[in-house]
C-alpha cells in the first residue's frame, strides 16, 4: 500500500531544469530541502499517511496571544480548535463548544464547553484556557495585533490602555465547561470573531508569556484540535501528529503533517517538482501557465488585499492632496500586467473576493468605485500641495519585504511615480521579519501591506484604519471613520449595516486616501494528486488539511 504519494510525474521537466541549481543550493542548507537526522525522510515505511506542505520562511511565533504571523497561522488551522466556526454553506460548526445562547439584548454570550474536550497530553480543556489567552493577549507586552478584536468585550479596551485592571474584564468561567462574554453593546460580527488568535485557548499550566519558548516545545505547547506538536526546528521546519486525545479523531485519516519552511517560492516550486513535498502554495503566476490542464493546480481565491500605508506622520503624507495624487497617479492594470496574472487590480481596501452576508455578492460590488486612476488630476492635486512637477519634493523611501512579487511591485510604483509626477523613491528590500518590524515601529515612509481576511466579514479589513486599532501603524486618527464603523457593528439591518460600512471604506479610501490599494490576488497552488479530502478555510480562502486523505 502506498501510503504517501513521491514519485510525481515530471510532466514539465523543464521546471526541474529552470530551478535545479535552487535545488542544489537547498541541499547544503538545512532551512532548504533538507531534515537533518529527523529520522523523517521521503519514503516512509512504517505505513503512516503523513503529508509534507511547503510555507514561507518562519515568522512569528506559536502563541495565540502574541505576535501572530504566517508560522501561527499555518500551525493553527490544523492544531488548534475554536469555539466554534462557519463552514462553506455559512452554517455553525461547533468546535470546541457544544452549544451556546446570547441574551435578547445581544451583549452576553454563553459558550458551554465540550467536556470530552481535552489537550493533547489527555488533561481536560476549560474554560479558564481560553480567559489566559486573552488576558494575556490584553498585556501590550505580549505583542498581539489582534487585541484590538477583544475590545468589544466589556472594560477590554481600558484594561489594554492601562485604565483599568484585569478583574474588572468582562468575561467569567462559572465553572470549567462555561464561557460567558459580557459585551460593551451588541456586536452583530462576534461569532466570526471566534475564529482569531485572541480567542484561542492556551493551557494555563504551561502558557505564560509570549518570549518564553513554550509555544515552541512539544511538551508543553499543547493541542485541543485534530493535530499536535510533534517538533519544532527553527528556520526549518516544524511536525504536526495526529493528536489521539482528540474528540474528533476518528475523523482524523493523516498521521503527519510537516510544515517546511523556504525562503522563497521558487524554491518551493523545484521541491515539489522532484518530490520533496506534496503541497506548495502561494507560487508565482508563471505555474499557471506550467501546469495548465494538469490535476496538480489548484487556482484559489485569496480574500486578500496588496496595499501601501502611508506615514501620516511625516511630511508629505500628512497632505491628503500628495495621498490622492500618489493614488490617482499609479496605473494598477499596468502593474498587475507585469506583476503577474494571479493579480488583479483593486481601488478598494476590502478584498475584492469577500462575500457579502446579506446578497451573496462580492461586497465591494454593492458600491461605486472609490477613486479613479487620472495622472493629470494627480499632477495637478501635487502642483497644488506645493510641488509642481515634482520639485522640491522631499526623498521618500518605500520599505517592502524581499518576496518575488513585492519586488516586482516596488520596481513598477518607482518607475511609474517617476514618470508620471517625476518623484524619486528609494526602494528598501527587507527580510519579512525586518519589514513587520520597520512596520510596527512606524519607521517609514512608505511601507507594503498584505492583509488576509482573518473572518468572512468586512469589518476585517475596515478595523485596520480605526484609530485604536492596534494595526494601525501609519498614525489615522478620524473620528468621522471611527463612528461610521461602530455604527456598522450594532447595526442589525444587514442592508443598511453594509451601507454603514460601504461609507466608512469611502471616506477611508476614496476621500481621505489613507491607503494607496493596489491588487487583489490568487492564489497559485501546487497539490499532489493523491491527497483527497483537502477542504479551503471560508474565512481566508486558505487550504485546510483538516480532513485531508491520501488515496
Amino acid at each position: 500500500m502506498i501510503v504517501r504519494y513521491t514519485g510525481q510525474k515530471k510532466k514539465k521537466r523543464m521546471i526541474l531544469c529552470l530551478f535545479l541549481s535552487v535545488v542544489l543550493s537547498c541541499s547544503v542548507s538545512l532551512s532548504g530541502c533538507g531534515f537533518s537526522d529527523s529520522g523523517k525522510g521521503i519514503n516512509p515505511e512504517d505505513g503512516e499517511k503523513e503529508i509534507t506542505v511547503a510555507m514561507g520562511s518562519e515568522t512569528g511565533g506559536l502563541d495565540p496571544a502574541g505576535t501572530i504571523a504566517l508560522t501561527y497561522l499555518s500551525y493553527s488551522a490544523s492544531a488548534l480548535d475554536e469555539l466554534l466556526t462557519f463552514d462553506e454553506d455559512g452554517e455553525i460548526e461547533y468546535r470546541a463548544a457544544e452549544s451556546y445562547e446570547v441574551s435578547d439584548d445581544s451583549t452576553v454570550w454563553t459558550f458551554h464547553l465540550r467536556q470530552d474536550a481535552l489537550w493533547s497530553d489527555g488533561s481536560p480543556v476549560r474554560a479558564g484556557d481560553f480567559l489566559n489567552t486573552i488576558r494575556r493577549a490584553l498585556d501590550p507586552a505580549s505583542g498581539s495585533g489582534y487585541a484590538v478584536y477583544l475590545f468589544p468585550i466589556e472594560n477590554a479596551e481600558a484594561i489594554y490602555n492601562g485604565e483599568t485592571d484585569m478583574e474588572s474584564l468582562g468575561v467569567e468561567t462559572p465553572d470549567d465547561y462555561t464561557l460567558v462574554f459580557r459585551l460593551e453593546e451588541p456586536c452583530v460580527y462576534f461569532l466570526d470573531l471566534l475564529r482569531l488568535p485572541v480567542y484561542m485557548p492556551s493551557c494555563e499550566k504551561y502558557a505564560e508569556s509570549a518570549d518564553s519558548g513554550w509555544d515552541r516545545d512539544p511538551a508543553t505547547s499543547l493541542s485541543n484540535g485534530p493535530f499536535c506538536l510533534e517538533e519544532y526546528v527553527p528556520d526549518q521546519y516544524f511536525v504536526l501528529k495526529k493528536n489521539e486525545n482528540y474528540w474528533n479523531k476518528d475523523k482524523v485519516k493523516l498521521d503527519r503533517i510537516t510544515y517546511r519552511f523556504f525562503e522563497d517560492s521558487q524554491a518551493m516550486l523545484a521541491a515539489y517538482e522532484t518530490g520533496e513535498v506534496d503541497v506548495a502554495t502561494s507560487l508565482p503566476s508563471t505555474v499557471m501557465d506550467l501546469y495548465e490542464g494538469q490535476e496538480d493546480l489548484m487556482v484559489t481565491e485569496q480574500i486578500a488585499t496588496r496595499y501601501i500605508y502611508f506615514n501620516l506622520e511625516t511630511e508629505p503624507f500628512d497632505d491628503v492632496r500628495v495621498r490622492e495624487a500618489f493614488n490617482l497617479a499609479i496605473n494598477r492594470e499596468d502593474l498587475c500586467r507585469k506583476v503577474g496574472a494571479d493579480t488583479e487590480p483593486t481601488y478598494n481596501l476590502v478584498s475584492k473576493y469577500m462575500k457579502d452576508k446579506s446578497t451573496g455578492t462580492y461586497f465591494t460590488e454593492g458600491a461605486d468605485q472609490p477613486f479613479e486612476e487620472n495622472v493629470e488630476r494627480a499632477r495637478e492635486l501635487l502642483a497644488e500641495a506645493g510641488y509642481p512637477d515634482g520639485e522640491g519634493f522631499p526623498e521618500i523611501t518605500y520599505s517592502y519585504p524581499t518576496l518575488e512579487m513585492d519586488s516586482d511591485t516596488a520596481q513598477v510604483i518607482q518607475e511609474q511615480l517617476k514618470q508620471n509626477l517625476n518623484i524619486e523613491i528609494r526602494l528598501n528590500a527587507q527580510e519579512l521579519q525586518a519589514n513587520y518590524s520597520t512596520r510596527w515601529s512606524g519607521d517609514f515612509d512608505l511601507c507594503r501591506m498584505n492583509w488576509t481576511a482573518d473572518f468572512a466579514d468586512p469589518y476585517t479589513y475596515l478595523s485596520m484604519l480605526l484609530s485604536d486599532s492596534t494595526y494601525n501603524c501609519s498614525g489615522i486618527r478620524d473620528a468621522e471613520y471611527d463612528a461610521l464603523v461602530k455604527q456598522s457593528d450594532s447595526e442589525e439591518d444587514p442592508v443598511r449595516r453594509s451601507g454603514l460600512m460601504h461609507q466608512a471604506e469611502q471616506l477611508a479610501v476614496g476621500e481621505q486616501f489613507y491607503i494607496i490599494p493596489l491588487y487583489c490576488m490568487k492564489g497559485v497552488n501546487l497539490v499532489n494528486p493523491e491527497i483527497s479530502g483537502l477542504g479551503r478555510i471560508p474565512a481566508s480562502g486558505a487550504l485546510d488539511y483538516r480532513q485531508a486523505d491520501i488515496g
